[in-house]
Protein backbone atom coordinates (compact mmCIF):
# COMPACT_ATOMS: atom_id res chain seq x y z
CA UNK A 1 0.00 0.00 0.00
CA UNK A 2 2.95 2.34 0.84
CA UNK A 3 4.22 1.80 -2.84
CA UNK A 4 1.00 2.74 -4.40
CA UNK A 5 0.53 5.74 -2.40
CA UNK A 6 4.32 7.11 -3.10
CA UNK A 7 4.11 5.86 -6.69
CA UNK A 8 0.78 8.42 -6.44
CA UNK A 9 2.32 11.47 -4.59
CA UNK A 10 5.32 10.80 -6.97
CA UNK A 11 3.50 11.19 -10.28
CA UNK A 12 1.35 14.78 -8.70
CA UNK A 13 4.68 15.98 -7.73
CA UNK A 14 5.84 15.37 -10.88
CA UNK A 15 2.92 16.34 -12.65
CA UNK A 16 3.14 20.03 -10.59
CA UNK A 17 6.86 20.79 -11.48
CA UNK A 18 5.73 20.17 -15.12
CA UNK A 19 2.47 21.78 -15.08
CA UNK A 20 3.40 24.31 -17.65
CA UNK A 21 4.35 21.79 -20.49
CA UNK A 22 2.24 21.23 -23.51
CA UNK A 23 2.35 16.99 -23.64
CA UNK A 24 -0.46 16.87 -26.52
CA UNK A 25 0.35 12.91 -26.24
CA UNK A 26 -0.07 12.22 -22.96
CA UNK A 27 -3.97 11.16 -23.53
CA UNK A 28 -3.07 8.45 -26.00
CA UNK A 29 -0.51 6.89 -23.28
CA UNK A 30 -3.16 6.95 -20.68
CA UNK A 31 -5.98 5.45 -23.02
CA UNK A 32 -3.31 2.65 -24.15
CA UNK A 33 -2.64 1.97 -20.64
CA UNK A 34 -6.07 1.49 -19.33
CA UNK A 35 -6.83 -0.87 -22.04
CA UNK A 36 -3.94 -2.42 -21.43
CA UNK A 37 -4.79 -3.08 -17.23
CA UNK A 38 -8.36 -3.94 -18.51
CA UNK A 39 -7.34 -6.48 -20.76
CA UNK A 40 -4.87 -8.22 -18.08
CA UNK A 41 -7.62 -7.91 -15.53
CA UNK A 42 -9.81 -10.47 -17.80
CA UNK A 43 -6.89 -12.38 -17.98
CA UNK A 44 -6.59 -12.74 -14.39
CA UNK A 45 -10.25 -13.13 -13.89
CA UNK A 46 -10.39 -15.33 -16.45
CA UNK A 47 -7.51 -17.89 -14.92
CA UNK A 48 -9.35 -17.86 -11.51
CA UNK A 49 -11.31 -21.01 -11.37
CA UNK A 50 -13.14 -20.12 -8.21
CA UNK A 51 -14.30 -16.77 -10.42
CA UNK A 52 -15.33 -18.62 -13.51
CA UNK A 53 -17.21 -21.81 -11.80
CA UNK A 54 -18.89 -19.03 -9.28
CA UNK A 55 -20.35 -17.25 -12.24
CA UNK A 56 -23.47 -19.70 -12.60
CA UNK A 57 -24.27 -18.60 -9.02
CA UNK A 58 -24.30 -14.65 -9.41
CA UNK A 59 -27.55 -15.24 -11.04
CA UNK A 60 -30.68 -12.54 -11.70
CA UNK A 61 -30.06 -10.37 -9.05
CA UNK A 62 -26.05 -9.71 -9.75
CA UNK A 63 -26.73 -8.99 -13.55
CA UNK A 64 -30.22 -6.55 -12.46
CA UNK A 65 -27.98 -4.64 -10.31
CA UNK A 66 -25.60 -4.14 -12.76
CA UNK A 67 -27.33 -3.21 -15.64
CA UNK A 68 -29.52 -0.80 -13.07
CA UNK A 69 -25.94 0.67 -12.15
CA UNK A 70 -25.02 1.06 -15.67
CA UNK A 71 -28.27 2.91 -16.32
CA UNK A 72 -28.10 5.22 -13.45
CA UNK A 73 -24.45 5.99 -14.38
CA UNK A 74 -25.86 7.15 -18.19
CA UNK A 75 -28.41 9.31 -16.61
CA UNK A 76 -26.67 10.87 -14.09
CA UNK A 77 -23.79 11.40 -17.00
CA UNK A 78 -25.98 12.31 -19.44
CA UNK A 79 -28.21 14.65 -16.93
CA UNK A 80 -24.51 16.58 -15.47
CA UNK A 81 -23.54 16.95 -19.55
CA UNK A 82 -26.98 18.71 -19.59
CA UNK A 83 -27.10 20.65 -16.95
CA UNK A 84 -22.97 21.80 -17.58
CA UNK A 85 -23.95 22.32 -21.33
CA UNK A 86 -27.08 24.56 -20.85
CA UNK A 87 -25.34 26.86 -18.31
CA UNK A 88 -22.46 27.82 -20.63
CA UNK A 89 -25.83 28.83 -23.04
CA UNK A 90 -25.57 26.04 -25.70
CA UNK A 91 -28.48 24.76 -27.42
CA UNK A 92 -29.12 20.86 -25.97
Amino acid sequence: MFTVISLMLGGMCIGFLLRRQQFSWIHRVITTLIWILLFLLGVEVGGNRQIIEGLATLGLEAFSITIAAVIGSCMAAWALWYLLYKKKGGKA
